[in-house]
């Protein structure tokens, strides 16, 4: 009977090591899902590698809204100053011709140079070979004052304006027909005599 017990004993002591090892192994195998884990870290990293692309692609877009417009100055050098100015105001560009002591009415330089981008209303100065031509006086006498000055310039001439810019030109100077050169200077007198107030001379003494 003790010896049929102790058989027994080990026999229920090796059944039960038996199903703690099975029981034992079955956390095991969650491990083996784990090895899913690296899926996600790969799909980490792939979102880490995509991401520099777009924050590249990202960066010329803000360069390109900041360009300039399109808008430089023309290649005049070499062309003559009266289409070179042309070229300037069809840009709506300003212009200042400086003349020089060679020959020739070629444009030597400018400046911003030639294929600079700037903005409307920007003057360039533009420096010409030889000396200012000559230029016959326009007239302007019948014209209201803001129209003579438009013709002046036209004519490579500048106003000034003796007593201010309003109403029709009462006087120039130079007169019309008299000869200037490009850049001079004609004083406008504007205004209509009818609104100017006469002189009144005092009363004599007796």
């Amino acid at each position: 009977m003790l010896l049929g017990g102790g058989v027994a004993v080990i026999l229920l002591a090796v059944i039960g090591a038996s199903v703690g090892w099975i029981l034992a192994g079955e956390p095991e195998r969650p491990a083996e899902r784990g090895d899913t884990a690296p899926v996600g870290a790969a799909s980490t990293s792939a979102s880490a590698t995509t991401a520099p692309p777009t924050t590249t692609t990202a960066r010329p877009s803000g360069t390109r809204s900041s360009a300039p417009a399109g808008l430089t100055v023309p290649e005049v050098v070499g062309v003559d100053f009266e289409q070179a100015r042309r070229d300037l105001r069809e840009r709506r560009l300003g212009w200042r011709l400086v003349f020089g002591t060679g020959t020739g009415r070629t444009v030597e330089r400018t400046s911003p140079a030639p294929g600079t981008p700037v903005k409307r209303g920007t003057t360039v100065t533009v420096w010409v070979a030889g000396p200012a031509p000559t230029v016959t006086v326009p007239d302007v006498g019948t014209l209201s004052c803001s129209d003579a000055a438009d013709d002046l310039v036209e004519a490579g001439l500048y106003p000034r304006y003796a007593t201010g810019r309003q109403g029709p030109v009462t006087a120039q100077q130079p007169v019309a027909g008299g000869t200037a050169r490009w850049n001079d200077q004609v004083t406008l007198t504007c205004g209509d005599k009818a609104s100017t107030p006469p002189t009144v001379s005092p009363s004599p003494t007796p």
